[in-house]
């Protein structure tokens, strides 16, 4: 391997963190502006034209600002919590795929892929990652030695590793229809039908374990300002607060291009076969214009994203019981549900040499998630009647 491989590593390396560190940023920016737009408000436009200069204030307020350290905090641990956090939701993104392995790219003579890493087993690469980042929260609340950071820590520590249980069983999902656990093999897979098609209520199973694993609203319950006062980082302050900060939106960019890859196409064309084969519109095919990948990624991740945002904007935060009892006794069945309704549709479509069968798919999932709803409106029913009853 000469040293020119190791350069071009180095590069996207660069290019790809770059593009995390921008992309927390102004995705401050971005949540602003969009709520402000949905509670009628007109959200920040003093620093620069439509207010673009306002993450550039606001990083340059937080490195001036001053650091507090308690007096009897852990220091050393308490030093390293936040880097522990913000590393992962760097690193994760290294086997995410940004474009076509063909046509090749090539540069100076070197063929240039876009991703990082192409490793057979890049789905077990993103869960063993994620999992690292509940270190860094728990860390944060124990060694702050504060009963609200501590109390913060706990609640992650539980929520985390509760809706981890369903990410994975929705990663399962994504393998049993791709047969492969490599990241470009699964978007690959998606040529003739993005998975959200075949598996819609496996996509809105992941959509809503990402939201608790990143612990944005409503599941936003390590903070939770009016209890725990900020909750695990609220000892923190300066630039150690800042890498939190970062940390909670580079995840939020990460989960959405990951969501992108496995159930949206990833970086495929999202517009329909019949539109691409006019001959004056091939050029809109990832496999003609490669180039095009990256741009297909960012439109699908910027939508997501709202999606976050929109939730924020209309969701209440969920009671810390229900929060847990909603991972427990609704996530965790309906996602072992979809596994094997999945695995079953794939089966009979193998067994009877009809891929027409995959119907059966959706159709069977979509009864699971309704049933899932009338249980659980049936059980708040039940307990909105039992409390208006005389004692």
């Amino acid at each position: 391997m000469d040293w020119v491989t190791w350069l071009i590593w180095v590069v996207k390396g660069f290019f790809l963190a770059m593009f995390l560190l921008g992309g927390f940023a102004y995705l401050t920016w971005y949540e602003r502006r969009a709520l402000a737009r949905i509670q009628v408000r007109v959200g920040p436009n003093r620093a620069g034209p439509f207010g673009l200069l306002q993450p550039i204030a606001d990083a340059v307020k937080l490195i001036f600002k001053e650091e507090l350290t308690p007096t009897k905090a852990y220091k050393v641990v308490f030093f390293l919590a936040p880097i522990i956090t913000m590393v992962p939701s760097i690193i994760i993104a290294a086997v995410i795929p940004w474009g076509p392995l063909e046509p090749p790219i090539v540069l100076f003579g070197y063929t240039i892929t876009l991703h990082v890493a192409d490793i057979n087993v890049g789905v077990l690469y993103l869960m063993s990652i994620a999992s690292i980042a509940v270190y860094g929260i728990v860390l944060a609340g124990w060694s702050s030695n504060s009963k609200y950071a501590m109390l913060g820590g706990l609640r992650s520590t539980a929520q985390m590793i509760s809706y981890e249980i369903t990410l994975g069983l929705s990663f399962v999902t994504v393998i049993l229809l791709a047969g492969s656990m490599r990241m470009l093999d699964i978007v690959e897979a998606q040529r003739a039908w993005w998975f959200v098609v075949i598996q819609p209520v496996g996509a809105i199973v992941f959509l809503i374990a990402v939201l608790a694993e990143v612990n944005r609203a409503p599941f936003d319950m390590p903070e939770a300002e009016q209890e725990l006062t900020a909750g695990y980082h609220a000892e923190y302050s300066g630039m150690k607060f800042a890498l939190f900060f970062m940390a909670e939106y580079q995840k939020m960019i990460v989960v959405s291009a990951i969501a992108a890859t496995v159930f949206f196409g990833g970086y495929l064309e999202p517009f329909p076969a019949f539109l691409t084969n006019i001959s004056w519109l091939s050029w809109l095919k990832v496999s003609q214009t490669p180039y095009l990948g990256p741009i297909y990624m960012l439109i699908k991740i910027v939508i997501l994203l709202f999606g976050m945002i929109w939730v924020r904007a209309t969701w209440p935060r969920v009671r810390y019981d229900r929060l847990m009892a909603f991972g427990w006794k609704v996530m965790l069945p309906l996602a072992l549900a979809v596994v094997v309704i999945t695995g079953f549709g794939i089966l009979l479509a193998q067994e009877l040499d009809d891929r027409v069968l995959l119907m059966v798919i959706p159709a069977a999932s979509i009864v699971a998630g309704l049933i899932a709803i009338i249980l659980v409106n049936r059980a708040l029913t039940r307990k909105r009647i039992l409390s208006y009853e005389p004692r």
